[in-house]
Parts: structure tokens; C-alpha cells; sequence
């Protein structure tokens, strides 16, 4: 198969500005004005460049786009699109039928001069796929790891480019998020939120673009809301006391339910929690998402589909172990309280010596973040699989070297048991529940919420055995 060489960023800067029928401006706040520059750089940028600014001041730029609480985030990047986008359309009337109009912008915290703070920033697109057209816009959220705030503009200037020739250029979406980051060595820049939308992206799925970031590795872990509107992680979750239970979902059974429900009363009640700061989320895991080492999307749809209908927020990370998860969440809460709710075979897991040779302090070292004085784990029980008895934190089995560690956190607060748990759940089983779906067999709604029945017979999730035409009708849409 023949390979093709990827364009340079002054290729792909010289294509846009060579195409007779693409103009638009440039807003750029904070971290240089580099997207511009490069196609000043490439030649050919008169056809190209309306305006190019920096109201870098922000006494000018609230004189342009409003007063603004804060300047890096999604809002302000939004009213500078509106501003720059009808500008173009007001003043260049006469281009209206040959042109395809954009507005680019962005509003960038560059790595400061004691190098305390996370460098990151908001960059937008605004455009035309075809003259006199509702515009489509993509947004993206970056944050750069560039240990010098020249390197980390220059890098901004390449992802910059790569979104504009993308939006015009690259049609099909995981190529189109792929290419953001052309040019640029793994590390300099990750970028965990990408939103398209506008009239020729309606068939696209913001939630399975997001579950494409974390799987590409352009990030380690995404968001989205009930209503799968994609959220950018640092921003949702900044400064929230977060809830947090791992599972595969597949599907939701009275027992996931129990587990949120039980838990979150329990952490409602711990003392440094702010009841009206509490973010729940269900996470799925891109190992727990794989079959056969591959990744269902369709599948992935059907399941996210399910815990959005019961009110929840869906995080996709790549973190298969517990301590990187509460290390990435640590640096968005700023110190607030984090709970984790897992089963207690689970936590057999997490004890487990073999998952942390690769640390040079091994699991003491591991569990120094896994326990911070921010985190506690809630543990739902269990029968045990030889015998009926309950099997909770009360009698966990462990090796002798590892008893008095599970005392200290115990007797630290760090570990408790999920106190008001519905024992008659614990008999659910979901690969036994998913079976009994897959083959028509009766009684399994009992075992799962009633919207989660209904989901799965409404929508023949799971290869649930539908009727032939209500199968066929689900196909034809693409739901299936």
C-alpha cells in the first residue's frame, strides 16, 4: 500500500492561502500571534487574511468582546468567534456568493516566568465548507508541556495551522483529529476536548470523538455531560469534590446503581465535602471498552447511551490503574475531596504487588497518591464465590506483609465499607445478565433499571433479539 507524505505546516499554510475562495481573520490573545505568522510566512496570505489582532490587553479586549471574568475558557473564545465571524460577513457583503468566509481565534495562558502553572489555552474555528452557507464551527481545548514559553507558541502556531487546513480540507473525522497535531513530537501538546458542529457535521458524534481522543492518545482522559455535550475536564471538575466509580457498564444493572447511590450518601456526609460542589462520574476505561483488543463503537454508543439516560456524567481515561487516575483528577479539583467506589474484589486488585514493578518505591509508592489526604475508597461488598458469606472489608483476605498497611488506611479513614448496601442485589451478576439479553431469555429486566430495559429493547442494544423489521428499521438509521 503506498504511503503519503504528510504536508509541513508551511505546506498545508501555502494550500489554504493558494485556495482562491477561502478569507477570513485572525484573533489571537495571549502566546503570540504564531497562527498568523505562519501564513505570512508560507506567502500568498493577502488572498487569505481579512484582519489579524491581539487585544492582548484586557482593557481592549473587553472594549471588543465584553467584559470578561475570566480570559482563557470556552466563553470568551466563543464571543471573540461571534465578534470576528460577523464582522466579516457585515463588511464583505460583495464575497458573499464566491467566498468561504472563517474566523480563527484563540486565548492562550502561556507557561509563566516561575513555570508554576499549566500552560494552556482555547482555540476555535469559525467557516465555510461552501460559499453563501450556515458557518460550522470546532473547538478544541490544548495543554502545552513545553518546559519555555517561545517553544510552547511556535507549537500553538502548528496546531493552529493543522485546524484550519483541517476544517477545509479533511473530511473524515478520526483523520481530522489525527491530523491536529501533525508536525509536533508525542509530549508538546495535548489536546482533551474537540467539539464540531454546524450543518455539515451533523453525523458526527461529539461523545465518540471524544472516546477517539483518549484512544489516538492526543489525551489520557475526556468528558461529557448527560446530555453528551463534551466537557473540558480541568474546567468541569475545577475546584469540585468528585465522586468517581469505574465499571464496564454492559449493561447498567441494579447493582451500578446501588453502588452511586449508596456511596454518594456517604460522601455527602464527610466533613470537607461542599454539598452543592459534587460532581458524580461513571468512567469507562479504554481496556474495559476493548473486545478481542478491539474497540466497538457502536457498542460504546449503546452503553454511554444508557448512563446518560440515568442523569450521569461519562469520563473515557487511560488509566488503568487507580493511582494515575486520582493523580489526573488531584490536578483539576485543587485539593478537594475525591472518592472512589469499587467493589471489593477490586480492591484485591489494587493491592496487588505485580502492578507496581515498574515503580521504584513499587506499591508504597503507588499508594502515596493513590491515598492522598484528598482521597477515600468506598467498597461495595460482596458473597463470596465459595460460600455465601459476606465479604466485605471486615474480613478482606490479604498476604500477611500487606495486613497492617490495610489496617493503617482503615483506621486512617482512607478505606470504608458501603454501609447501606442492598444485599439483595449482590447475587447480579452482568456478563450473566448480558448472556440472558443476548439470548432472548426471560427475566432479565428484574436484574437492571427499568430505563435501562426499556433502552435495550427500544434500540436492540447488546444484540438484545429484536423483531426483524424494528432490527432492520435500527439499521437503516445507523443505530445498530
Amino acid at each position: 500500500m503506498e504511503e503519503f507524505r504528510k504536508l509541513t505546516t508551511k505546506e498545508k499554510a501555502l494550500h489554504v492561502n493558494l485556495a482562491d475562495d477561502i478569507y477570513g481573520s485572525f484573533a489571537e490573545i495571549g502566546a503570540g500571534q504564531d497562527v498568523a505568522a505562519n501564513f505570512f510566512k508560507a506567502g500568498g496570505a493577502s488572498g487569505t487574511i481579512a484582519k489579524t489582532m491581539s487585544a492582548y490587553d484586557m482593557s481592549f479586549s473587553d472594549a471588543i468582546y465584553g467584559v470578561a471574568d475570566r480570559y482563557v475558557c470556552r466563553p470568551r473564545l466563543k464571543k471573540m468567534l461571534d465578534h470576528e465571524y460577523d464582522l466579516l460577513i457585515e463588511r464583505l457583503p460583495d464575497r458573499t456568493q464566491t467566498t468561504r468566509f472563517f474566523a480563527f481565534a484563540n486565548t492562550m495562558e502561556a507557561l509563566n516566568y516561575t513555570r508554576t502553572n499549566q500552560a494552556h489555552g482555547w482555540i476555535g474555528m469559525r467557516f465555510q465548507c461552501h460559499p453563501n452557507s450556515p458557518c460550522n464551527e470546532c473547538i478544541i481545548h490544548v495543554k502545552m508541556f513545553d518546559n519555555d514559553a517561545v517553544l510552547q507558541q511556535q507549537a500553538i502556531g502548528v496546531v493552529g495551522v493543522n485546524l484550519i487546513f483541517a476544517c477545509f480540507f479533511i473530511k473524515d473525522p478520526e483523520e481530522f483529529l489525527n491530523s491536529l497535531l501533525d508536525g509536533l513530537v508525542p509530549g508538546r501538546i495535548e489536546i482533551d476536548m474537540l467539539k464540531l458542529s454546524g450543518p455539515d457535521y451533523k453525523h458526527i458524534d461529539n461523545r465518540l470523538m471524544s472516546l477517539k481522543l483518549v484512544k489516538n492518545g492526543l489525551t489520557q482522559g475526556a468528558m461529557f455531560a448527560p446530555d453528551g455535550e463534551v466537557l473540558q475536564p480541568s474546567e468541569a471538575l475545577y475546584k469540585k469534590n468528585v465522586l468517581i466509580m469505574r465499571g464496564r457498564f454492559r449493561p447498567v444493572t441494579h447493582v451500578n446503581v446501588d453502588m452511586l447511590l449508596a456511596a454518594r450518601k456517604q460522601f455527602k456526609k464527610e466533613a470537607d465535602v461542599d454539598l452543592d460542589k459534587i460532581t458524580v462520574l461513571t468512567e469507562l476505561t479504554l481496556s474495559d471498552l476493548r473486545t478481542d483488543g478491539e474497540i466497538d463503537e457502536k457498542d460504546f454508543l449503546n452503553r454511554v447511551d444508557i448512563i446518560c439516560s440515568l442523569g450521569q456524567n461519562v469520563m473515557i481515561s487511560n488509566y488503568h490503574r487507580y493511582y494515575k487516575l486520582v493523580e489526573f483528577l488531584s490536578t483539576l479539583t485543587r485539593g478537594r475531596k475525591i472518592g472512589i467506589i469499587l467493589g471489593i474484589y477490586n480492591l484485591q486488585h489494587v493491592f496487588n504487588d505485580k502492578y507496581y514493578t515498574d515503580l521504584r518505591g513499587g506499591t508504597l509508592e503507588a499508594f502515596g497518591t493513590l491515598f492522598g489526604h484528598n482521597v477515600k475508597l468506598y467498597v461495595y461488598p460482596a458473597y463470596k464465590t465459595e460460600s455465601e458469606e459476606l465479604y466485605t472489608l471486615d474480613n478482606f483476605e490479604l498476604p500477611k506483609h500487606q495486613r497492617s498497611l490495610l489496617q493503617y488506611l482503615i483506621d486512617n479513614d482512607k478505606l470504608v465499607n458501603i454501609d447501606k448496601a442492598n444485599l439483595d442485589h449482590l447475587h447480579i451478576i452482568s456478563d450473566n445478565v448480558l448472556e440472558m439479553i443476548q439470548r432472548g431469555e426471560q427475566g432479565w429486566e428484574k436484574y437492571v433499571p427499568r430505563k435501562v430495559s426499556s433502552a435495550i429493547k427500544d434500540r436492540c442494544l447488546f444484540n438484545y433479539p429484536c423483531e426483524p423489521e424494528r432490527k432492520k428499521q435500527l439499521q437503516k438509521q445507523g443505530k445498530i
